[in-house]
Order: C-alpha cells, then sequence, then structure tokens
C-alpha cells in the first residue's frame, strides 16, 4: 500500500505520536507499506513555521529532512497533474492544502493517512 500522510498525521507521527490511531499505526508500522510525504506538506509546514503558528525543534529546513530521512518516507514530489487535479475536485472543503494533499493521493494511487474525515468527501481514499 502506498500510504500519504497528511500533514497533522506527519507531525503527529514525529512530535506526538501517541496522537496517532491505532489503525493508521497499523499501516505505517506494515513493512510493505510505501511511506509518503508529499511536497504540499513540506510547504504548509514552512508556512505555518514562518508566521509563528508551528513551533519546530530546529528549523524546517534541517528537521523535516531528518524525520523524513528517520522514518523513511517517500518525497512525493508535487507536479502539475496534482494541481490540475486539485481545481476539479468537488467543493465543499475549500483549504487549499486539503485540496493538493486530496489530489496528490488520487493522482499517485496512494491512501491519505489522515484524521481528516472531509479529505473522503473530495474523492481520495483515506484510513484513519
Amino acid at each position: 500500500m502506498n500510504a500519504l500522510l497528511d500533514t497533522c498525521t506527519f507531525l503527529w507521527l514525529a512530535l506526538e505520536p501517541a496522537r496517532i490511531s491505532a489503525g493508521a499505526k497499523r499501516v505505517l508500522d506494515d513493512p510493505r507499506t510505501i511511506r509518503q510525504l508529499s511536497q504540499v506538506s513540506v510547504l504548509e509546514i514552512v508556512l505555518k513555521h514562518r508566521a509563528g503558528k508551528l513551533a519546530l525543534p530546529e528549523s524546517p529546513e534541517s528537521w523535516i529532512p531528518s524525520r523524513r530521512a528517520f522514518f523513511q518516507l517517500e518525497d512525493l514530489a508535487l507536479v502539475e497533474a496534482v494541481i490540475y487535479r486539485s481545481g476539479m475536485l468537488p467543493e465543499g472543503h475549500d483549504d487549499p492544502f486539503d485540496r493538493l494533499l486530496a489530489a496528490h493521493a488520487i493522482e499517485s494511487g496512494s491512501t491519505l493517512v489522515s484524521p481528516d474525515a472531509p479529505l473522503s468527501l473530495l474523492g481520495a481514499s483515506r484510513i484513519w
């Protein structure tokens, strides 16, 4: 299974692992799972950190790659097809980062690992 971590899932995995659900933990711990982190999440983390809304133990440019390596997360590059797909998703969930993550999951054939149920309304496969 390809498992695309939602931004909050990545942050919780790295900073507050007790917040990860049992179902998500099973998937993430399965050695057959290909764990992925979207560059969309990297952008969201950097912007929130810059705005003072997200404290990190070190700068994002050091912390994110170190956590990606530690948790063996594949870097999922943002490509134009994902951006276009995000604009074609159903209305009702307007957060641009969520729309991009849902589109990235759809385009890459991945399942989102996220507690955010409305992401399923955008057509992405989701587990939690």
